[in-house]
């Protein structure tokens, strides 16, 4: 099944785990994803201090947890691609470790999809052990701890 905007809106499970819609995009949706991530992060930023932050991401991630598996069910495919909330808790949590410039930010953003999307080991491994909504967002954030390894050292490399 294909979700539709009335899919979207059917459930509030739906409306989070699609990305408020970013998973509807027909082409690239956790690109998608990814970038509304990136764009909402300095409300996330500016909002919260750096403590109620990673609070905050851990929560989303709990919540993407159940939010992802009533979606994946609805729509008959565990981790479907429409389900892109994944993809923004992971990129918030490589924004929030990030150096706070445009440049860097960037950087990350291509490294976390990068990751993401090649899956080097043992992050398919780690998508293929665990199912359901847990199965969906633990495989983003181990993209997102590879994306953060590699910018640490292009970090240290040229900052």
């Amino acid at each position: 099944m294909d979700p539709t905007p009335r899919f979207l809106l059917a459930h509030p499970s739906h409306f989070i785990a699609l990305g408020f819609g970013a998973g509807l995009s027909p082409v690239a949706p956790g690109t998608f994803g990814t970038l509304l991530g990136w764009a909402l992060y300095p409300l996330l930023a500016w909002s919260l201090s750096e403590p109620m932050l990673f609070v905050m991401l851990v929560v989303f991630f709990a919540g993407g947890v159940l939010a992802s598996e009533r979606a994946g069910r609805a729509l008959g495919v565990a981790d479907h691609g429409a389900i892109v909330w994944d993809e923004m808790v992971a990129i918030w949590l490589v924004l929030a470790l990030a150096p706070p410039t445009l440049v860097w930010q960037a950087v990350a953003v291509v490294l976390f999809r990068f990751f993401d999307i090649v899956k080097p080991p043992p992050v398919r491994n780690v998508e293929a052990a665990f199912k359901g909504g847990f199965g969906v967002m633990i495989d983003d954030i181990v993209a997102a701890g590879y994306a953060l390894l590699v910018l640490a050292i292009l970090v240290r490399i040229f900052a």
